[in-house]
């Protein structure tokens, strides 16, 4: 177990996820008038998994199923993409609270406060 996972548990690996699905899912809505676009996400609760394996995380990557097929063959829907991605925020902010309450409290130890 590496010293990070020790100190932090899950959230760090976490937050990285977090992060990596963020960036996919803005490039889903950056795209949405590019005709033959792929929208795609990160199956969260699975890439944690491979994570904590020690694996690839690529497994939790797939294309998006559009409800409504595009004539253009973009599969970006909007609503979808901005919805996922106000979610995922959320959930990235909260580790990001967690990891940062867990710094302050780590380094009032070693200050002994």
């Amino acid at each position: 177990m590496m010293a990070s996972e020790k100190l932090f548990g899950l959230h760090a690996t976490a937050l990285q996820l977090r992060s990596q699905r963020m960036m996919m899912l803005a490039s889903n809505i950056a795209n949405a008038a590019t005709p033959n676009y792929k929208a795609r996400d990160i199956d969260f609760a699975k890439a944690l998994d491979l994570a904590q394996q020690g694996g690839s995380t690529d497994g939790a990557i797939s294309y998006r199923v559009p409800v409504q097929a595009s004539l253009d063959g973009n599969t970006v829907e909007m609503a979808t993409e901005q919805t996922a991605y106000a979610e995922n925020a959320l959930a990235y902010r909260s580790s990001l609270s967690f990891l940062s309450g867990r710094i302050n409290t780590l380094t009032r130890a070693i200050k002994g406060e």
